[in-house]
């Protein structure tokens, strides 16, 4: 029963605009605004994520805008960009979604941005999933912050992905455990023109499309610069 109210909820809450059909101009929008979320997180100096964690990254994602909302039950929705490391460089980016819900006495909402960082083998597996949810199918800890600060080497060693948030300026780990990861094929298709698997995008056999070209090279860029240090 609560499952089924929390569904409704998660529609009511969002007013259901979040699944609306989205056209290439928004899915451009989506790539362009990972983009920028990524650059403002990396922009913070000390407050940004660590080197050593970028420099492990087998796949990082990003979602701008997650969307959240409460009135007696929570819900939450948002929809993002994830690019893999491959055998020559970073893949095309796919297009995912992530929706959760709560139950209890709460009321209000919020936009966060949501930067995932999947950091081994297994976590690069999970993503090339159907669907997984963070804290079950895919061990998570909320990301430690501080560029190559000794906090950063303390972050849970068997988690398969670090999770980050940004909500008015403020950059921080946070916990997700129980929010749904899924595939959004259909936004992927609109953007790439053809159909093509996850799996095959993200072990870099599809090509980025020229729209997604520069936020792939922002996410080598630092994940290079992390190489470096």
């Amino acid at each position: 029963m609560k499952k089924t109210i929390v569904s409704l909820g998660l529609c009511l809450v969002l007013s259901c605009t979040a699944f609306a059909a989205s056209t290439k101009e928004d899915l451009q929008d989506r790539v362009d605004a990972a983009k920028t979320v990524l650059d403002q997180v990396m922009a913070a100096g000390d407050r940004s994520i660590p080197m050593n964690i970028l420099e492990q990254a087998h796949c990082v994602g990003v979602v701008p805008g997650l969307i959240k909302g409460a009135f007696v039950f929570g819900a939450q929705y948002g929809q993002g960009v994830v690019t893999c490391r491959t055998g020559h460089g970073w893949s095309a980016p796919v297009f995912i979604r992530m929706a959760g819900g709560s139950w209890g006495l709460q009321i209000g909402g919020q936009s966060t941005d949501l930067v995932l960082i999947a950091v081994n083998d297994h976590g690069f597996q999970d993503l090339l999933k159907n669907k997984f949810k963070i804290g079950g199918d895919a061990a998570a800890a909320a990301g430690p912050v501080g560029r190559n600060t000794q906090a950063a080497t303390d972050w849970k060693m068997n988690a398969e992905l670090l999770t980050y948030s940004r909500s008015k300026g403020v950059f921080a780990g946070i916990s997700l455990d129980g929010t749904v990861v899924s595939q959004n094929q259909e936004d992927t298709e609109i953007y790439f023109g053809h159909p093509h698997s996850f799996q095959a995008i993200l072990k870099g056999d599809v090509a980025p499309p020229a729209g997604s070209v520069e936020f792939v090279k922002d996410v080598a860029h630092y994940f290079l610069e992390a190489k470096r240090h």
